[in-house]
């Protein structure tokens, strides 16, 4: 008798892509500095194929389909939008900068911040729809493997990064400068 085959859904495909980026962010804050950078890099290059993917597949399927009342959809877009600008400004970056650890730390908590969402929140409200997940995964799939071939997509916040370049240091490290705190008086 033939071995039966479970197709992946969008769901499994999308968790396991959380999954593996969440352990890029835990090895990261746990990791020594010399190797800080391959996962920060391994990190992003998961990232930007996984938005990707949310946004020319699964996002447009659920934005179709899905009520949205409460503004998920709207509100996954923009944490997207503000995740690729700071893909953006690290791949700018050398990582020896002062604000690059920094960078990619916020980068993680918004990304865990985001795929908590998406996980809890709009999976749920999808899995009402009447959305076929084993072909939207396959779909999934399909985006996937080509975009590891040809590269993701290069979006708006890159070609604003790459053309007005990287906010240099700190407003408050340059304004420290010059700045006298008042001081108790002894």
């Amino acid at each position: 008798m033939p071995k039966k085959t479970t197709k992946q859904t969008a769901f499994t495909l999308l968790k396991a892509d959380h999954d593996k980026v969440k352990k890029l962010l835990d090895k990261f804050e746990k990791a020594d500095e010399s190797s800080k950078q391959d996962i920060a890099g391994e990190a992003i290059k998961e990232l930007k194929i996984h938005a990707a993917i949310e946004e020319q597949v699964f996002y447009p399927a659920l934005r179709s389909e899905m009520d949205d009342a409460d503004g998920l959809m709207d509100e996954a877009d923009e944490e997207h939008h503000v995740a690729k600008f700071l893909i953006a400004e690290l791949e700018q970056m050398q990582g020896n900068e002062d604000h690059w650890e920094a960078k990619f730390m916020v980068l993680a908590e918004n990304v865990r911040h985001h795929i908590k969402e998406e996980e809890r929140e709009i999976f749920p409200n999808a899995k009402k729809t009447d959305i076929d997940f084993v072909a939207l995964g396959e779909q999934l799939t399909e985006t996937k493997e080509r975009l590891m071939l040809e590269g993701p997509p290069v979006g708006a916040e890159e070609t604003m990064v790459g053309q007005f370049g990287l906010r240099g240091d700190s407003p408050a490290k340059m304004a420290q400068e010059a700045f006298e705190p008042p001081m108790k008086v002894a």
